[in-house]
């Protein structure tokens, strides 16, 4: 069974925070909760990196928190993330009337991997979905809330 009953929080590591938020907000309609930096003592133990310190901002999925973390160096050099991950993952939504959230992810800028198809089995069954990517090509799943 992959049924979700509830995120608390998912979050993605991006390599431009103001970018992504810009994203977020823009493409997806999330709202901005706040932007914070983490400590470097903090930022050095999460993520192994002497100096480190993490960049985050919090945005709104609707009573869940999605986070962005940009990995800064003491001195606000970029840090290469690419084998520093710190837990990025999928971001899933549910929306009512996929089509024209399809149309409207596209024309506000969103790159997508496939266009809207019927979910052939599972609890989604019969529910349309497609795959979206944001700025630092993490998957985004966009899930139907009704059956067609």
């Amino acid at each position: 069974m992959n049924n979700i009953i509830s995120i608390n929080h998912i979050s993605f590591t991006v390599n431009n925070l103001t970018k992504s938020v810009n994203f977020y907000t823009q493409v997806l309609n999330l709202k901005l909760l706040n932007i914070s930096e983490r400590s470097p003592q903090y930022s050095a133990e999460v993520t192994g990196i002497p100096g480190a310190h993490l960049k985050i901002a919090y945005l709104d999925l609707g009573g869940a928190k999605l986070e962005l973390i940009e990995y800064l160096s003491g001195s606000g050099k970029k840090i290469d993330t690419s084998t520093n991950n710190i837990g990025s993952a999928h971001l899933c939504l549910n929306v009512s009337n996929i089509d024209n959230f399809y149309e409207n992810f596209i024309n506000s800028g969103g790159k997508t991997v496939n266009p809207p198809k019927l979910i052939p089995a599972g609890s989604n069954k019969n529910k349309k979905g497609f795959y979206g990517e944001d700025l630092d090509s993490n998957r985004l799943e966009f899930i139907s809330e009704e059956k067609y």
